[in-house]
Parts: C-alpha cells; structure tokens; sequence
C-alpha cells in the first residue's frame, strides 16, 4: 500500500533541500545573504531521519488497526514565576474543568472517558498543589508522572532528588504505582535538556543520566520531540530502546534500537517520542509539527490528520503522544474552555475515518500497550489498567 501523501510530502522536502542548496551557493558567490532560504531549524539534525521514515511509511504495506492517544502535560502551576495563590487558582481550574470536559469527550473503544498525564516538576512541590491534582487521578481521568528541571546537578543529588520526590508521590499522594516493591515513573526533562543534551551543556549538567533513571525505576522517557531546542535526537517518530553512552558521553538517546513485536527489550530506557514533521501550505515556508498544543497553535482536523501520519506505530499500532504545558493562562485557557473538547471530537472522527479503533490513555498506559506488544501479548486490546504490573 503506497501512501501518496507521504510520497508528495518528500517530494516537497527535497524540493526544498535542493532549493536551499542552490540559493545558499547563489548567495555566497554573490556575497548576499539576504535572498538565502533558511531549512527548519536544527535540519541537520533530523531532516534526513524525517525523509526516511515519511518514505518508510509510504511504503508500509499493512494499515494500522488501533491508536493510542496521551497528552502529557510539563504541567506547572508555579510557572512563570507565579504565587502560591495563583498556582493554587491554576490547579483549582483544572479541578473544576477537566472531569467534566473528559466525562462528556467521545468513550474510547473500552468505554474509557480522555485521560491527561500531569509530568509535575519535582522543583515545584507543594502537598496542597499535589493534592488537587491527586484528586482529579482519583476521579478516573488522569494520572502524575515525574518532571524534573535541574542545571549544573551531580550524580548523588540526581538520584536523591528522584528518590524522595517518588517517595512523596507515593506515599504522601498515592500517586504513581509499585512494581517488585519498587517506585516506577515515567519522565519528562525540564527545558528539554534529557541525558545533558544541550551543546552548552545548559539545563542539565549531569552525564550517564539515562542509566540512572533506569536503575531510579523510569518505565520511559516522554521528553521528545524537543524542537527548536538543539536538544533534538536524530530518532524521529519511534518507539525505540537507547543505551548509555559507555563513557557517559551526553545525548545516548540520539541512537538506539527501534521497539518491535516480540522484539523485548533491546536497551536501558524506552524513549516514547511524540510526532515531528513539517506542515505545508498554511504560509510560504512550512512550519514545524511537533504535537504541540499551545494557545498559539491549537488542534485543528488538518493537524490532527498529520498526527495520526507522523505517529510512531508499534506493528499496527499506532502511538500518538501529544504535549503541552497546561498550567498557565496561555494554555489553560484557550484548552479548558473549548480546545481539548474539540480536540477529542476530531480526533475520534478521525480514527472512524480511517476505521481505527482508539484509545485514550494515561502515559503509564501508553507504555503498558507499547510494552505489550514488544513482549507479544495478547493484553494490548484490553484497558491498560494503571495498576497493571509490567515486564521488564
């Protein structure tokens, strides 16, 4: 089955490759920059990935059965400086908003209402913050996964920051969940800087930070994609294994081992990225598609239709992770007053359009049917229950 869209697509990109190309040579033998067209930023890093998997996907030949849908927010109420009593308003917003807005949102093929995955920042915490977010948990339409914002850290306060951040979560919240007597977590990086990525070596500061959120307990990393920020991987639109550096030399996740049917575990720590790609024909030059949601750039059928493209697919499932950061008026805002309740109506007419069958999930979730199908069970049609154990 070849998809023509995606072959148009790279048609396009090439165009605009060779253009770039030529321009560039024009401007410099002219000594004129100005008439150069600039690629998207940071193209040197996943352009070429990009091409290759629009191409890889154009030729797949079996179509995709079930997708699974998760928001994860870099949720902070504190954001932007705020108060205590304005964090505390952000929250109570949500409290108020978002049970309703899931509980009256399209069921899912199991009959579970849209979920949201709270990535709360460890630097952050307040119990009577948490406590309203746990309560929205309790409620059955969502869940508190680990951010954490950090620069210039060390090894020992790394793991210690982790450790009793989960230990709150757990036994303060009942937030997160057990596995073999152990806390599990998924993860987020503040500023995008995961595994010390960032060239300056800004946002971050600690190398051989991917074993240590394996050996902390983190099921898989939710931090990616990552543009504009130079931190980007060269992996794009997969669900793949990294590995640490053997050396602990930053950005491990840059390479690593796509996740299969029945493949196991092929490395350290699961990198669940959302979708990358470009957008054509909303301007001149198109603009980045990174699964945003954002005040100023909300969901629409035309995006939402390029998400279920892009997508990375596990056999055929497809896995479409989404994010926002959903504590401040920017976004609060414009997503609890109509936004996430149309995201879910058109993200459900285009799953019938294109007879897939949906699931919403938490980040846990998501994981649980990703892992699923790489250990090859038969649970991935099933609710992923978060007190699920999984295999590791």
């Amino acid at each position: 089955m070849i998809d023509g869209a995606a072959l148009n697509e790279s048609s396009r990109i090439s165009t605009l490759a060779v253009s770039f190309q030529q321009r560039s040579s024009e401007s410099r033998n002219a000594k004129d920059r100005s008439i150069t067209m600039k690629l998207p930023r940071h193209a040197e890093i996943w352009l070429l990935p990009y091409l290759q998997d629009r191409l890889r996907k154009a030729a797949r030949q079996t179509k995709p059965k079930r997708a699974w849908v998760a928001i994860t927010d870099h949720y902070e109420p504190m954001g932007t400086g705020a108060s205590v009593p304005i964090a505390s308003a952000r929250v109570a917003q949500w409290r108020d908003k978002w049970p309703r807005i899931s509980s009256d949102a399209p069921r899912d093929a199991t009959g579970q209402c849209p979920q949201h995955s709270f990535f709360y920042p460890q630097e952050e915490y307040r119990r009577d913050l948490l406590d309203g977010i746990a309560e929205m948990v309790r409620f059955g339409v969502g869940d508190v996964e680990v951010h954490l914002h950090h620069d210039k850290e060390e090894r020992n306060s790394f793991i210690r920051k982790i450790t009793e951040y989960c230990s709150r979560l757990t036994d303060d919240h009942g937030l997160l969940r057990r596995q073999d007597g152990h806390t599990v977590f998924g993860f987020i990086h503040g500023n995008w800087a995961l595994d010390n990525s960032h060239p300056d070596g800004k946002a971050c500061g600690l190398n051989g930070e991917i074993a240590l959120l394996r050996d902390l307990g983190c099921y898989a990393d939710f931090t990616m994609p990552s543009l504009p920020s130079p931190t980007q991987g060269r992996l794009v639109n997969q669900i793949y294994w990294c590995t640490n550096n053997p050396d602990d030399r930053p950005k491990s996740f840059d390479r690593g081992i796509e996740a299969t049917v029945g493949g196991g575990r092929r490395g350290d720590l699961l990198m669940i990225t959302g979708p990358l790609g470009l957008r054509f024909g909303e301007r001149l030059m198109p603009r980045m598609e990174t699964g945003e949601i954002a005040g100023y750039d909300m969901p629409t059928p035309s995006r939402i239709h390029k998400w279920f493209d892009l997508a990375p697919s596990i056999g055929q499932d497809v896995f479409l992770k989404l994010h926002t950061h959903g504590a401040t008026e920017r976004n609060l805002e414009p997503l609890l007053n109509g936004g996430l309740s149309n995201l879910y109506r058109w993200l459900a007419e285009e799953a019938d359009r294109r007879d897939i069958e949906i699931h919403w999930a938490t980040a846990w979730q998501m994981y649980q049917a990703a892992n699923a199908l790489i250990h090859a069970s038969n649970s991935v049609s099933e609710p992923a229950f978060s007190s699920a154990e999984a295999t590791y």
